[in-house]
């Protein structure tokens, strides 16, 4: 399987990606949102939704910051497991259901917001909803595209 296109020649494809990736950027400078919370809920929203290139570039990320393998590996499967703090586990869900919006599951129920509300505050649950957009937005255009995962270097990241 070979990606489609090369987004980055299209100049309409490489400004929209230009502009997820400059708010992705500024989100991650001024928010207080813990960065392994951020990593653990993008590697969960892209195994959801198929995305290969971002499975495998978070998973990498993950492990490069010093995940261990049991807790990138438990992600696919956080509710049956014991590896994750009660704050990750509220942000894993609250990134489960945005991101399965569309599968008729009714959006966000109230119990995930309010359990997400209890560990993080304001401008950490709007930055956590922001990423959560984010890179459902950026997974589409990868899997659209199929764009393949396995290159990721994660040294190269920022």
């Amino acid at each position: 399987m070979e990606a489609r296109m090369d987004l980055f020649s299209s100049p309409v494809a490489a400004k929209a990606l230009k502009h997820i990736a400059s708010a992705s950027m500024a989100l991650i400078k001024e928010s207080t949102l813990p960065a392994v919370t951020r990593d653990l809920v993008l590697l969960r929203a892209s195994q959801i939704n198929g995305c290969g290139y971002c499975t495998d570039a978070h998973a990498k990320d993950l492990a490069h910051v010093g995940q261990s393998a049991t807790r990138i590996n438990l992600v696919a499967a956080w509710r049956e497991s014991t590896v994750f703090t009660d704050a990750e586990r509220a942000a894993l869900e609250l990134a489960e259901q945005g991101t399965r919006i569309a599968d008729g599951a009714g959006g966000v129920t109230d119990q995930a917001w309010a359990d997400a509300a209890e560990h993080y505050d304001h401008d950490q649950l709007a930055a956590l909803v922001a990423f959560i957009a984010l890179i459902n937005a950026t997974n589409r255009f990868a899997v659209i595209n199929r764009q393949r995962g396995g290159d990721h270097q994660p040294a190269s990241a920022a």
